[in-house]
């Protein structure tokens, strides 16, 4: 006797719930079904939707995760209603989800097969509205508990609802030797990390790489060069690898930021624009490197006054929100940024210390690249810089993956490098992925707002 098509009393989880958060059985039917029949379908479907959890039905869940399973366990998989019946019963699941008989009638109900991206659609729609919707319980049962100040409540709600725009499942993190395995092999055979970034100084690109997840702190005394440094790096990955990027400015204000960005992009001397004392000649450059700065829309300069984490990552939900998430966050600097919490007469170091790991938390939350520039205190003056130089705080040097300290040469006697004017050092003082100690010189064009490399670009 075969089971009667969509009966409620199978699974009670499948009958009409008053108030039930919303969903679509018949869509999650569709998509079971259509991967059923076309085995084509299921990479689009599992593009298309953040995972099992996005199933509103438990046994659609359970079935969804045998189908995806069965596929990425071999080469040439079979998925057809047979092979499926028997992976569930061989993990004790065939049972639960109504038996052998519901699974043949997903395949043979199913409207259309290659409509499958579009149910997948539509379930992936009424995921994320419940998500929104559990976001907002959250954070009022925060709001009426008072458990928490107002700005760690709306920080989680802001958190909370991210990750309903992202589609983040954390039931399908990958998170076992297994399951990562054949992801590294992929990279070790690409030759590359593709989710690294390079620097625009092939030189120091021989050193250090730009990977998800770490602090790179930059160091440098007033007038240094940290802040070249940082837009140029930013720019780098915006405007030559074309990927998002935030430069989260405590220092100066979006017209100079703009000012150094064109002087540097279009080769014209910074005190020109800055006096606005522009010629017929910088005209031209600038019209030249108009159509690329004018399109960068994925390139955001953030002078917001009093910038502190809670803003910075505000900054990068708002980005992620609008599909541009960040490649890369540069805060310029470290010293100059808000404590959350501010309170008369704290420990300043104690709160850069803070600030340096909240950093180091927003990399590995968005698995990017931050760059925090950072500045010496005055002892660093007339010599080469060591880490324990970051003025206001030790901490810098332990939760950094990457220092690298900016040290114009000088003499034993700490007057300028005469034979070596022009050039800077970037010291790799610290590399927890590579090499460290090593010098890497570069140009510095300050009149053009820019750092190039020694050899040929």
């Amino acid at each position: 006797m075969t089971e009667p098509a969509w009966e409620p009393d199978l699974l009670e989880e499948e009958a009409p719930v008053q108030d039930a958060p919303p969903h679509n059985a018949d869509a999650e039917r569709a998509i079971l079904g259509a991967m059923l029949l076309d085995r084509s379908m299921i990479e689009p479907v599992a593009a298309t939707l953040a995972g099992a959890t996005d199933f509103w039905v438990l046994r659609h869940q359970t079935i969804y995760r045998t189908i995806t399973d069965l596929y990425s366990a071999s080469r040439d998989p079979k998925i057809d209603p047979i092979t499926v019946a028997a992976a569930l019963l061989a993990n004790g699941e065939l049972a639960k989800v109504g038996g052998a008989p519901f699974i043949h009638q997903l395949a043979h109900t199913v409207p259309s097969a290659s409509s499958a991206t579009y149910y997948a659609d539509i379930v992936r729609e009424h995921a994320q509205l419940r998500a929104v919707l559990e976001a907002t319980r959250r954070a009022t049962q925060r709001a009426l508990t008072a458990a928490s100040s107002a700005a760690e409540i709306l920080d989680a709600a802001m958190a909370d609802l991210q990750a309903a725009a992202a589609g983040t499942a954390p039931a399908d993190v990958k998170l076992s030797v297994g399951e990562r395995w054949l992801d590294f092999m992929l990279e070790l055979e690409a030759g590359t990390d593709p989710r690294a970034l390079d620097t625009p100084w092939m030189d120091l690109n021989e050193v250090i790489e730009l990977k998800p997840g770490q602090l790179v702190t930059v160091g440098a005394a007033t007038g240094g060069g940290k802040s070249l440094f940082g837009m140029n790096l930013a720019a780098h990955v915006a405007l030559t690898r074309g990927k998002p990027a935030l430069v989260a400015s405590m220092e100066m204000g979006g017209s100079e930021l703009m000012a150094r960005l064109t002087a540097a992009e279009a080769g014209v001397v910074l005190d020109h624009l800055i006096r606005r004392r522009i010629s017929d000649d910088d005209w031209a450059k600038i019209f030249k490197a108009g159509p690329r700065l004018q399109h960068a829309e994925n390139f955001i300069l953030d002078d917001s006054p009093n910038l502190t984490l809670g803003k910075i990552r505000a900054r990068m939900r708002w980005m992620a929100s609008r599909g541009t998430a960040p490649a890369i966050v540069v805060a310029d600097y470290l010293q100059l940024m808000t404590p959350e919490k501010a309170k008369p007469n704290a420990n300043r170091a104690n709160e850069v210390a803070e600030l340096s790991r909240g950093l180091k938390l927003l990399a590995m939350e968005f698995e990017i690249p931050v760059v925090a520039l950072a500045q010496f205190n005055r002892g660093a003056a007339g010599r080469q810089p060591v880490v324990t130089d970051f003025k206001d705080s030790s901490a810098i040097e332990q939760d950094s993956n990457v220092i690298l300290l900016m040290h114009k040469p000088t003499n034993d006697d700490g007057t300028p490098d005469d034979e070596r004017a022009g050039e800077i050092d970037v010291i790799v003082a610290k590399n927890r992925n590579g090499a460290s100690g090593r010098i890497v010189p570069l140009i510095f064009q300050g009149h053009y707002a820019r750092l190039r490399s020694m050899g040929p670009r």
